[in-house]
């Protein structure tokens, strides 16, 4: 009976370090390269990152090609998964995909949950006005009512730098854009590719809107996973290098924000940890 009360409790003891998320997590590469395939989740409507093109209904964009190159990369096939911004981080948490490209810029508050990969990306957040509103910079929302999407970088930021604004979150930028063109607020805040597109379509309507000049942070994005798998996140850095180093990610880049691109970005950013210089 005491030989069975021991195994008993030996057992129970292995279940609990089994719940526990360094332990349950350690080998979540085994687990892909096991299962052959990367779950990899984007953002599902967040042009040109990640979002369903119209004439094939399939979804295509920056990070939709990390990816591919991610999976590739591993030598595994790639399950995409479309996300809302403010589902990523929790899809990660239950273990529902591995790993996220999902334009996530690193944030402190946000590394206490999940670990950030070598940086393979960088932006602008900025702010969206109508052209009319007579906002001419930053300290002019003062007082005024600024958008942006649920769970992302711009809302935590916008807190942080717009102090004297009302931040509203609403669901996703299709959302923050109808409220601006409604007078619901008065700015708008996202990545700057996001706004310029929304800049662009407003030119051929009667209320045009303007992109401040001032940006309200530096994104330094990189690929995140769940806290305690520092095999996969080990990988997933060699695979960036290796593309930094073939022109894979320059040709992903002039695709989509490069030369290639209406946005006709130069990439000036280095695969290197996102918190150099924080």
């Amino acid at each position: 009976m005491q030989k069975k009360a021991w195994i008993s409790s030996v057992l129970a003891a292995a279940a609990c370090l089994a719940g526990l998320p360094g332990m349950a997590q350690a080998d979540r590469l085994a687990e892909v390269k096991s299962r052959g395939k990367l779950v990899c989740g984007t953002q599902s409507t967040s042009v040109p990152y990640a979002y369903q093109d119209a004439s094939t209904r399939t979804f295509v964009g920056y990070d939709v090609d990390m990816c591919k190159a991610l999976a590739k990369g591993l030598g595994v096939e790639l399950e995409h998964r479309p996300l809302s911004t403010e589902a990523r981080i929790p899809e990660l948490k239950m273990g529902r995909v591995d790993v996220v490209a999902g334009s996530m810029a690193y944030l402190p508050e946000r590394a206490q949950q999940v670990d950030f990969s070598l940086q393979y990306l960088q932006g602008n957040i900025k702010v969206l006005v109508k052209e009319n509103s007579g906002i001419a910079d930053l300290a002019g929302l003062a007082g005024k009512r600024v958008c942006a999407s649920k769970g992302s970088s711009s809302a935590a930021i916008a807190e942080r730098v717009l102090k004297e604004s009302r931040v509203m979150t609403f669901q996703d930028v299709a959302a923050c854009n109808l409220a601006l063109q409604s007078g619901k607020v008065e700015g708008f805040t996202a990545g700057e590719l996001i706004l310029k597109r929304f800049e662009n379509d407003s030119r051929k309507t009667a209320e045009p809107y303007r992109l401040l000049d001032e940006a309200t942070f530096v994104e330094r994005i990189g690929l995140v996973v769940d806290k305690g798998n520092p095999e996969l996140l080990a990988a997933l850095d060699g695979v960036l290098q290796r593309m930094d180093a073939s022109g894979e990610l320059d040709a992903i880049f002039d695709r989509w924000v490069g030369k290639d691109s209406v946005y006709q970005l130069t990439r000036t950013f280095k695969v290197e940890p996102v918190t150099t210089g924080q």
